[in-house]
């Protein structure tokens, strides 16, 4: 009875039921008139007979014996004969027919016909709409299937139709989703290599122009000594690059899955600014380390590592020589945070809200290293990860970029 569940189907099976009971109800009103018709026939043949034998001097009692009585008798039932009353009679029964029959027969071909119309109405009604409605959910499937889903199914209702277009609506779901991934990579894949090839082009260019020069003064050795250096640091740019767009590379497309676990928050600080020490101290600045060394969190060790060593990496290339960047970390009931605090330029307040952008270069940036993937690769890690990474500054005073997780040690 699965197909009771469906509105249309249920409203149909109760119009035909519903034509059912009122023909059944006027077959048997027609019936009950046809029975008093014949009785009002039969009443009055009786009264004419009665009156008859009235008339020919009969008595009333042997009148009122006469209908009572209930025995036939051999003699009766030639007399019957002879006068023509019997059922084999026609002529006799022609009476009946033509005065109960007849009508009734009229009557219920009349009715007979008004139910047959509504009834091949209503399935028509019912069979067109139920023909619209799949000539309507052709044209929508039609349309998922060249990738357009701004329609959809009919839906809210039970039934094993609305369970076909269910399962339908959630297989374009998915192809929507599909479809929009495919888009999403392609103009990411766009844009990567438009970035790539913009942010390569400068490196490239000027690591051409210092191999020119040494070609053309090979024996002035303080000139081949200083474009070297600077073809080794065109080259190191160009190599932090090329890693920086791999790893927001795969953070944007999914291929990163987080490993978290209990790490202390001194070993990621210590690894994250290890390898930075020896360009603070040939810079003529200080990293610093402050904290619990006991303080642990949740976290994937390798990618907040990363994340902390980008932080630093902007802090030294905003901070001149004689400046400290200090990594931090404390916790509170509510949250963990790692923060990376100097005393350096400082950020403009019209470019704090766009820092995080990939390959924003504030005005005050144009004259530093760096590539402008650093920033927004820390935050695509701490968001990864459930957290946030905000920032503090004031120009000319220093910033303070916070890693925040929740606490959930």
């Amino acid at each position: 009875m699965k197909f009771l569940y469906e509105k249309q189907t249920r409203r149909f099976c109760t119009f035909l039921a519903v034509i059912c009971v009122l023909q059944s109800c006027i077959l048997g009103f027609c019936g009950i008139f046809q029975a008093q018709d014949i009785r009002k026939i039969l009443v009055k043949r009786e009264l004419a007979a009665a009156s008859y034998l009235l008339d020919q001097d009969v008595s009333p009692a042997l009148v009122a014996s006469a209908w009572n009585h209930r025995e036939v008798t051999g003699e009766g039932r030639e007399l019957l004969e002879a006068i023509g009353h019997t059922e084999q009679t026609q002529s006799y029964l022609y009476l009946l027919i033509e005065q109960t029959t007849i009508p009734l027969i009229a009557v219920l071909l009349s009715v007979g016909v008004i139910f047959a119309i509504v009834l091949l109405a209503g399935a028509g009604l019912f069979l067109k709409n139920r023909e619209q409605m799949y000539e309507d959910a052709e044209t929508v499937i039609t349309q998922y299937a060249e990738n357009r889903f701004e329609a959809h199914l009919p839906a809210g209702e039970t039934g094993t139709v609305y369970q076909l277009f269910g399962t339908i609506e959630q297989l374009a779901m998915s192809l929507q989703a599909k479809s929009e991934m495919e888009h999403k990579a392609k103009i990411f894949l766009r844009d990567m290599i438009s970035n790539i090839s913009h942010q390569l082009k400068t490196p490239l260019a000027a690591l051409n122009m210092y191999m020119e020069i040494i070609t053309e003064e090979p024996q002035n050795e303080e000139t081949v000594r200083n474009f070297s250096r600077k073809s080794v640091k065109s080259l190191e740019r160009m190599e932090q690059l090329i890693q920086s767009l791999l790893k927001m590379a795969r953070l944007d497309t999914g291929n990163i899955v987080f490993e978290k676990r209990e790490c202390y928050a001194a070993e990621i600080a210590r690894q994250a600014v290890n390898d930075l020490q020896e360009r603070a101290k040939q810079e003529g600045k200080k990293i610093l380390t402050k904290g619990r060394l006991e303080e642990r969190l949740y976290c994937d060790q390798e990618w907040t590592k990363e994340a902390v060593g980008n932080l630093v990496k902007n802090a030294l290339d905003h901070t001149e020589s004689g400046g400290e960047v200090c990594v931090s970390w404390e916790r509170t009931p509510a949250y963990f945070c790692l923060s990376v605090e100097d005393n350096g330029s400082g950020i403009d307040p019209e470019d704090i809200h766009h820092i995080f952008k990939r390959f924003y270069r504030s005005r005050i940036s144009n004259d530093r290293q760096g590539t402008g993937l650093g920033l927004s690769l820390a935050r695509s890690i701490a968001e990864g990860q459930g957290g946030s990474l905000s920032v503090e500054s004031r120009l000319g005073e220093g910033s303070i970029f916070r890693i925040t997780f929740l606490t959930n040690l």
